[in-house]
């Protein structure tokens, strides 16, 4: 099957980034770390807007994608996350066709 790149971008509420930090760390780090359908990812604070952070998750494939959707640490996450957040994330699907891993 063919990998899943996504790009994901949250525009935050202004001087909430932190906050939005912490409810990943609480919710997601610890589901990601332990998802055999992520094959890599990266969370992101955007260097030139502080209310803005970018996620750029590969996942083994489309399927790996949906299911992650559905598990209840996404659920738990998206409800704290959303009264942070100024609207819907923009988000980008990938095919990756060459990757290089250190």
């Amino acid at each position: 099957m063919t990998q899943l790149a996504l790009i994901i971008k949250h525009k935050v509420l202004p001087g909430r980034r932190d906050e939005v930090r912490a409810v990943w760390e609480r919710h997601m780090a610890p589901a990601v770390a332990g998802n055999p359908g992520h094959a890599a990812y990266f969370y992101c604070f955007d260097n030139a807007d502080p209310d803005s952070i970018s996620a750029f998750q590969v996942y083994r494939n489309a399927e790996a994608s949906q299911q992650f959707l559905a598990t209840d640490s996404y659920a738990a996450y998206v409800k704290d996350v959303e009264p942070l957040l100024v609207g819907p994330p923009q988000v980008t699907a990938l095919t990756p066709v060459w990757t290089k891993m250190a």
